[in-house]
């Protein structure tokens, strides 16, 4: 479930109006921003942007952009993005950045549907004028590049029909390939990027009731290399996203330092989405709220923004 608090909302002009005002004066009143901006789902955040444009001729998002600053500024312009847009942005920043974001391209292309990924790389294709996967293969090599490339072109089918068969056959050959990373890598790239996610959790079940440990446990050993890091990453993915989720906000808080991008992805992606099961999951695991870690960690309009799209 979301977490996302959705006020009444009179018209898309008068909020963009009231923006505008915002906006007046020396420094923005970034209060009346997040009032607005935090409690508007992503419909009516395209609908006041394009009233706001047609009023003023200007792109809200660039407003904002020259308003507001640092981890506000960019928490703040992804959430308003279209969801799909905002993905193909987190991949673009990833394949930047480099070997340590990756696991951020696996997280986009192994949790979304079939339907949404492809938007994502239509996205991809509008904004940075190549596609995805050129991008992806032009800055990986190897198995990572195969896994990468991969995974963010695959329509998987998104039926609930189990082979119980390939299950076992694949569990065995997944098996094979993480113990002291040998075995196949050309198989496991083949399963992990063509198989539906139901298969494949059916096959991720059966490797744990045949060798007595998760698949993913096990590669926590094994995680030395980008390759098994990614790997890692989109086997948690697909076998149960919300707990994934839970793990990056717990890192994001309990680093030394904290890692802002990491929190500010997870709340902002899924505040509309399912929020409020991995607040739950979080509870659980940590025996604390995340709303007090995010008060804790994070200061300023930064932290407001985040605690408004975590419902308080």
């Amino acid at each position: 479930m979301a977490t996302l608090v959705v006020h009444n909302q009179t018209s898309s002009a008068q909020d963009a109006e009231a923006l505008q005002q915002a906006f007046k004066g020396w420094g923005a009143d970034d209060k009346a921003i997040i009032a607005i901006l935090g409690h508007r789902n992503v419909h009516q955040r395209q609908e006041i942007r394009k009233a706001y444009e047609e009023i003023y001729q200007e792109d809200l998002i660039v407003c904002l952009e020259s308003e507001i600053s640092g981890d506000f500024e960019r928490a703040m312009y992804r959430w308003m993005l279209q969801p799909a847009d905002r993905d193909a942005v987190l991949v673009n920043v990833a394949i930047k950045n480099g070997t340590k974001d990756y696991h951020v391209i696996a997280e986009i292309a192994c949790v979304l549907s079939a339907e949404e990924l492809l938007a994502v790389r239509r996205a991809y294709h509008r904004r940075y004028k190549c596609s995805l996967e050129e991008d992806v293969a032009a800055n990986t090599t190897g198995n990572l590049r195969q896994l990468l490339v991969g995974l963010v072109t695959s329509y998987r089918y998104e039926g609930d029909e189990i082979n119980v068969k390939f299950a076992q056959t694949e569990a065995n050959v997944l098996h094979e390939s993480v113990k002291e990373k040998k075995g196949n890598s050309e198989e496991v790239i083949r399963i992990l990027t063509t198989r539906s996610k139901t298969q494949l959790v059916a096959t991720f079940n059966r490797y744990r009731d045949e060798h007595g440990i998760s698949i993913s446990k096990k590669l926590l050993d094994q995680t030395s290399d980008d390759f098994h890091k990614v790997l890692h990453t989109a086997i948690r993915c697909i076998n149960d996203h919300k707990k994934y989720y839970e793990k990056v906000l717990r890192n994001a808080v309990k680093k030394f330092g904290t890692d802002e991008d990491g929190l500010s992805r997870v709340i902002v992606t899924r505040a509309e989405k399912d929020l409020k099961d991995i607040k739950e999951l979080y509870y659980k695991r940590n025996s604390v709220h995340l709303e007090d870690e995010v008060s804790k960690e994070t200061s300023g309009d930064y932290k407001k923004f985040l605690l408004t799209l975590l419902g308080k």
